[in-house]
């Protein structure tokens, strides 16, 4: 049973019962990952690195302008 399938099920045993129906699946991926990565700073803070992360190694980039987007005719 697939993962969509089991959800319209708990669904509509929740409309049956009169409970409320259980979150769409997949709802919740944002805030685990943000929990995750707040979760991965704090412990580098007191490991006393930076929390910087592979981002800040990369080189800066000038922003492109207008002119520079549009492609050459």
């Amino acid at each position: 049973m697939s993962v969509t399938q089991q959800y319209l099920l708990d669904t509509y045993r929740a409309q049956r019962l009169g409970t409320p129906p259980p979150p769409a699946p997949g709802s919740g991926d944002r805030l685990l990952l943000r929990g995750l990565r707040e979760r991965r700073a704090c412990r580098r803070v007191l490991a006393g690195r930076a929390v910087g992360g592979w981002r800040r190694l990369l080189p800066r980039r000038a922003p492109l302008t207008r002119a520079a987007r549009r492609p050459p005719r």
